[in-house]
């Protein structure tokens, strides 16, 4: 006759399946909170795509803004976008940052940079 062994048993605890879950929550949280400031990120980048077609820089500057009133940029305007003058063609850049309360004196920043191609 064969004897029954004990075998032991595997997988997650109570604890450990609690844990993963809080970590996984918590992780959610801060995506969702950071992924509005990309999205905003990808329009600024759209916004001085058409605003780098401006003759000068106040011009550029007026595009931009007016494509912010549109795509509701609040994070930059066209006061802070650097607009430089190659041998004729335009570059538009920019540089912002955003900050995400995470608890208490945590914060999660965020730095934003880009320019026209």
């Amino acid at each position: 006759m064969k004897f029954l062994q004990k075998s032991k048993q595997q997988g997650a605890s109570l604890i450990g399946l609690i844990l993963v879950v809080a970590i996984l929550a918590g992780l959610g949280v801060l995506g969702a909170q950071a992924f509005p400031t990309f999205m905003e990120y990808q329009s600024v980048l759209k916004a001085i795509e058409k605003a780098k077609t401006g003759s000068n820089p106040a011009e550029v500057r007026m595009i931009f803004d007016k494509a912010a009133q549109i795509d509701d940029i609040k994070s930059i305007s066209g006061k802070d976008l650097d607009v430089a003058q190659n041998n004729g063609r335009t570059t538009v850049s920019f540089a912002y940052s955003k900050e995400i309360h995470i608890s208490g004196p945590a914060y999660l920043l965020l730095k934003y940079n880009g320019q026209t191609k």
